[in-house]
């Protein structure tokens, strides 16, 4: 195929991925294969730990709605690329942190930039993408996470082996300046809409709605008075609460609890990278295909089984099994839940949908750190801190199991 024929949703969607990679996938997930030697290096216990997650957690929380809001208002370009510019500074500043009170700060910092960038990208999904590719285009888009753990697993413990107790100081310059290139790549290469480029969404048999979209004002209505979006928001809370516990406390559980080596640990954590590759794109297409409520259900139950089983089977095979079960259904959720505010809203209000709704999953992954930190320090073991995990999967489930189906995309 000529680049000249190559539709420029696909460009977009390599970019967007990117940077979910930048965004998250660094600036969140990158602190778990860190946090063991930060954690040396700063003197914190669990509790100081699970707190500094909170606090990446509840930036990421506090720019969740308002950059929805703002992508929906002023495009997502621009507000993506202030985001991933924020996100990147203050990951370098992390590396420069002298005690918690510090940390605390840029971590925070961190996680404002990351709300103020991942939103508006999976937003802007459902811009270039029509209804019947958007489980797609999402899925390959929240791919980017997994990217993070394959390259961050092996290469982490390498750069502690060089650089000793500095090494997770110079894993946060690295980090950082990544994504502040990702950031500049966003601006010159992000557009808002099919529009500016004259094209329409990928697989939209004409443009009518879409255009509709654009010229027409924004109704906030429709997104704060929907009685589905709402339950949406609460669905995605019990996944915010459980997966943070498992990837905070992932590799610190294995090393603390199960005498792994920060190597062998970093191995795994690559592993379920690898099974998570392309875990968005195959339940993303399969919510295209049997609906999304039937695939959000799937896709609890076999967490809370992940979750489970990494608390109750306490060995090699039992890490590795909860790992790759995790891995092949990791990202799914976010996919499917920025399809769903597409199919529910239509492109030009997805993000601010997907925005509100990500409020509740920020709360649920804002207070889970604290909480399973506060608990693997009382009890001793991270275990009753995975099967907490566990149960609010199961509940996910069931929450997701009372959505009205007519409300949802079902084929």
């Amino acid at each position: 195929m000529k680049l000249s024929k190559l539709h420029y949703s696909w460009i977009i969607l390599a970019i967007g991925t990117l940077i979910v990679f930048g965004a998250l996938g660094l600036g969140r997930f990158g602190y778990t294969m860190v946090l063991p030697a930060m954690q040396k290096g700063l003197g914190m216990d669990n509790t100081h730990a699970g707190i500094l997650a909170t606090a990446n957690l509840s930036g990421y929380l506090a720019l969740s709605v308002i950059g929805g809001a703002l992508a929906s208002r002023y495009g997502p370009r621009a507000v993506i690329t202030a985001g991933l510019t924020l996100t990147g500074i203050s990951m370098m500043l992390t590396g420069t942190s002298s005690g918690l009170l510090a940390a605390v700060i840029w971590r925070a910092l961190t996680g404002i930039g990351s709300g103020a960038s991942n939103v508006p990208v999976m937003g802007l999904m459902s811009a270039w993408f029509a209804p019947k590719r958007r489980g797609f285009a999402s899925g390959i888009a929240v791919s980017g996470s997994s990217l993070a753990l394959i390259i961050t697993g092996p290469t982490v413990p390498y750069i502690l082996s060089i650089y000793a107790d500095k090494g997770w100081r110079i894993s946060w310059f690295i980090f950082g300046g990544l994504t502040l290139l990702l950031a500049i790549a966003g601006f010159f290469v992000l557009r808002n809409h099919p529009s500016e480029k004259g094209l329409k969404p990928l697989g939209a048999s004409t443009d009518v709605s879409t255009s509709n979209q654009q010229t027409e004002g924004l109704r906030w209505g429709l997104v704060y008075r929907s009685a589905t979006v709402w339950h949406l928001g609460v669905v995605y809370f019990a996944f915010g609460f459980s997966y943070i516990i498992y990837m905070t406390f992932f590799v610190k559980s294995l090393i603390a609890d199960a005498e792994y080596s920060q190597l062998s640990a970093g191995h795994l954590f690559m592993i379920m990278g690898w099974f998570s590759l392309l875990c968005g794109l195959i339940w993303g297409t399969v919510s295209d295909v049997i609906g999304r409520k039937l695939t959000l259900i799937i896709v609890y139950l076999i967490h809370a089984l992940a979750f489970s089983l990494f608390a109750l089977w306490h060995a090699p095979v039992g890490f590795t099994i909860s790992a790759i079960l995790f891995g092949l259904t990791a990202w799914s959720i976010p996919a499917i839940m920025a399809a769903t505010c597409g199919d529910v809203l239509g492109s030009r209000m997805a993000p601010a949908a997907l925005g509100f709704i990500t409020f509740f999953f920020g709360i649920g992954q804002a207070i889970a750190p604290s909480v399973a930190g506060a608990i693997a320090d009382a009890v001793g073991s991270f275990a009753p801190a995975f099967l907490l995990a566990g149960g609010m999967a199961l509940l996910g489930a069931l929450g997701t199991l009372l959505l009205r189906s007519s409300s949802l995309r079902e084929q």
